[in-house]
């Protein structure tokens, strides 16, 4: 699989969003507010930056309706044949009012996306009363499109709760991350007031400064910077109110700075669950685990895994490999081709596809023995000089097999013979449980999913891990991706 860098892989974006929110689908997360008046029910616009997570349901954007047959719903539709369209659909008193489902499907959990969905019923021509703009560009054809008739008064801005991330009458709530979202009241906007092509890649589809927009007398703009509040309403107005929404939600992977997550579409082994953006895996009954988002080519690159439960044998690995992992009969080679640290007794090891070769070996040492363990390991990855290093607690394991946290003492093992078999390197995860207790891992690449109690970034100030940073390691974001992945 080829680096992924997403829509947004400039060093340099000019305006940057800091935060955004995390929404698990499977804790009913979402946020809402009534208007306290009747706005324009015909004029509008919402905008949002996503981020899609694992779930194949319909994933909620934007609704609000007194119930199904009085509606109007901005999703992720994902029904039998339909899948993964963006769909905008209305009813009134049941009678269907608006419906546009796009031609493409949007099934990329690696990238952020912008949607724009700007109406405007007093239109004369049709296509006009409805806009649909994905990064910048207008959607002009549709597998499915009925517009509203003139001056037709919507389900929007009347005395119903407004949702963000929940349909208006039931579930389908959104899975992945929302950044810059805002809905507007009394202007039809196009999506060059919400963003901007970068003028050195003009491909490249790049947030604007929304706080000079008109947001109306029921607009909102949600920026998620006050993790205390997260339904903060960055215009002035009534705040949303938050459910099942905590502080830990708040990330700082955003439109302007992709972080790696597990790649949850690239996943080949049965009875693995990911959940809070892709951060979080639970193995059940298998072999095997789940490659990065991203590939590398070079550099050098921190990651932390939070062992929340141990699998049943106690049996894990954290690595990288060159491609998906495919399920094993043997643990031993659970990672085919890869290179990582496998198991309780802490084995660091390569397999060239033929059978593995360990290069280090800790068991013995209590001191990094990982049997019981739950905690957070750390991997310092070196791809350019080929090395890799492994913490236990912050502590890092050294040649004689104590741990250290003084990095300049750590074990780095030479792996630069394993890794000249292949260009591109994911990084990896995974259980070697074969039944019983489900094996619970969090990954980290510095935007976590779990609350950390001391906060470090990297050398360039990006990233949040709860150790330090080794000097010249840095976090897997586009930032840094763009300087140093090659």
């Amino acid at each position: 699989m080829p680096l992924i860098l997403g829509t947004n892989s400039i060093k340099d974006t000019g305006y940057n969003v800091d935060n955004s929110c995390r929404f698990n689908d499977g804790d009913g997360a979402y946020m809402h507010k009534s208007p306290g008046s009747s706005g324009n029910q015909r004029k509008f616009t919402f905008s949002t930056w996503f981020k899609i997570g694992n779930s194949t349901a319909n994933l909620t954007l934007f609704a609000t309706g007194a119930d199904g047959s009085n509606r109007f719903w901005i999703m992720r539709h994902n029904e039998s044949s339909n899948n993964s369209q963006i769909k905008i659909d209305a009813k009134t008193s049941d009678s269907q009012t608006i419906e546009l489902r796009t031609n493409a499907s949007f099934r990329d959990s690696t990238a952020w996306m912008h949607l724009v969905v700007a109406v405007d019923t007093e239109q004369g021509t049709a296509a006009n009363r409805v806009k649909v703009y994905i990064n910048g560009t207008q959607i002009t054809s549709f597998n499915q499109s009925t517009y509203p008739a003139e001056d037709h008064d919507t389900e929007v801005n009347k005395a119903a709760e407004h949702r963000v991330g929940r349909y208006n009458a039931g579930d389908y709530y959104f899975d992945g991350y929302l950044a810059e979202t805002v809905f507007i009241d009394g202007t039809q906007y196009a999506a060059s007031d919400f963003g901007e092509f970068d003028e050195d890649s003009p491909r490249i589809w790049k947030p604007k400064d929304v706080s000079g927009l008109t947001f109306g007398s029921n607009g909102f703009y949600l920026d998620y910077k006050d993790s205390s509040n997260l339904g903060n309403d960055a215009n002035g107005g009534t705040d949303l109110t938050e459910v099942n929404l905590a502080a830990v939600d708040q990330s700082i992977d955003t439109c302007t700075n992709n972080f790696a997550t597990m790649n949850s579409l690239a996943n080949k082994v049965s009875g693995v669950g990911f959940s809070e953006g892709n951060l979080n895996i639970a193995m059940t009954n298998n072999k095997g685990g789940s490659t990065s988002t991203f590939g590398l080519t070079t550099g050098k690159w921190y990651v932390e895994m939070n062992i929340t439960t141990q699998p049943a044998d106690e049996r894990f690995h954290l690595g990288i490999n060159p491609f998906e992992i495919q399920e094993q009969d043997d643990h031993n080679s659970t990672l085919n081709q890869g290179i990582g640290l496998s198991g309780f007794n802490a084995v660091i090891y390569a397999d060239s596809g033929s059978g593995s070769a360990v290069l280090n070996n800790f068991f013995g040492n209590n001191t990094t023995r990982f049997d019981s363990f739950t905690g957070i390991i750390g991997m310092a990855l070196d791809i350019t000089d080929g090395t890799i290093a492994f913490s236990k607690a912050g502590a890092w394991v050294t040649g004689s097999g104590t741990t250290d946290t003084d990095f300049s003492n750590a074990l780095k093992v030479d792996i630069s013979t394993a890794l000249a078999r292949h260009d591109v390197w994911h990084i990896t995860c995974g259980s070697g449980n074969s039944s019983g207790t489900t094996g619970v891992f969090s990954m980290n690449f510095g935007s976590p999913s779990f609350a950390i109690s001391s906060g470090n970034a990297d050398g360039n100030g990006y990233g949040n891990f709860e150790y330090a940073v080794p000097s010249g390691y840095f976090s897997l974001c586009t930032k840094n991706l763009a300087e140093y992945g090659g």
